[in-house]
């Protein structure tokens, strides 16, 4: 689905754009932090927004990335991009999670888990992690306005939706373990400007790249993407929500699969 800009808006740079709509996709970091941080929500309605946000984000992979990617440089580009990307984040992710981010999706109900967030180092640990699950989702975004007609809706809405639990589940399991509001939210708020640079800088890089590249440049990112929900967010959401977090998912996958054909 494509976003037609109007009004002041048009008057933007294109790249301009994109860090801004990148910055909407983080800044649900914050908001997830400020509900978490006023509201003691329930760990299972954690768990199924996280849920929602999974199946969000399988149908970008799916219908916006991949099939993109795909049209743009063929079966080649996209198989090695899509391998790498997971290959990449896995790798990432295996590293910062041995030094103190393996619970920034988790809601802090656990003791272990408390001690974990208030480890000496562990906030910038849990930060990176945020960062390394955010950069791929903005990069997208800035790239999805290459084409001069908008940028992605379907893309900005499942960023946004993936991104309202890693804040809320994090800051939440951050409060528990004693960590000031201008921590936590110092944070995220960090992370969230960084996630609209990101976007600005992947529609700076790849203006006017050969099609080849973009199109690994997708398929990179949706399997980021793909290996982070498969890692993180989708054995959060099924170990609260149990044998209703299949149905949750695949909720979140219709809406966004409507969304995209209704704009299509």
């Amino acid at each position: 689905m494509d976003f037609q800009q109007h009004g002041k808006v048009q008057e933007l740079p294109i790249a301009l754009q994109a860090g801004l709509w990148g910055l909407l996709g983080g800044s649900a970091l914050v908001v997830g932090a400020a509900i978490a941080w006023f509201v003691a929500l329930p760990p299972r309605i954690v768990a199924a927004v996280m849920a929602i946000g999974s199946g969000v984000l399988i149908s970008a992979v799916a219908f916006d990335l991949m099939d993109e990617a795909y049209n743009q440089g063929g079966f080649d580009a996209t198989a090695l991009g899509f391998l790498a990307g997971a290959a990449v984040y896995t790798a990432a992710n295996i590293y910062i999670s041995r030094r103190g981010a393996k619970h920034r999706k988790r809601s802090g109900n656990d003791p272990d888990e408390r001690q974990q967030h208030s480890s000496e180092g562990n906030g910038l640990a849990i930060a990176v992690g945020a960062l390394l699950d955010g950069i791929p989702e903005s990069v997208v975004i800035g790239v999805s306005l290459l084409g001069g007609v908008g940028v992605s809706m379907v893309t900005v809405a499942a960023v946004f939706l993936s991104n309202v639990p890693e804040g809320l589940s994090s800051a939440a399991g951050m409060r528990k373990a004693g960590r000031s509001a201008a921590y936590v939210f110092g944070v995220w708020a960090g992370i969230a400007v960084a996630s609209g640079i990101a976007a600005l800088i992947g529609n700076i890089a790849l203006a006017g790249a050969d099609p080849n590249i973009i199109a690994a440049t997708n398929a990179i990112a949706a399997g980021a993407i793909l290996a982070m929900l498969v890692d993180t967010m989708i054995p959060e959401a099924f170990e609260s929500t149990h044998e209703y977090s299949g149905l949750i998912t695949v909720a979140g996958f219709l809406a966004a699969f409507v969304l995209s054909k209704l704009g299509g």
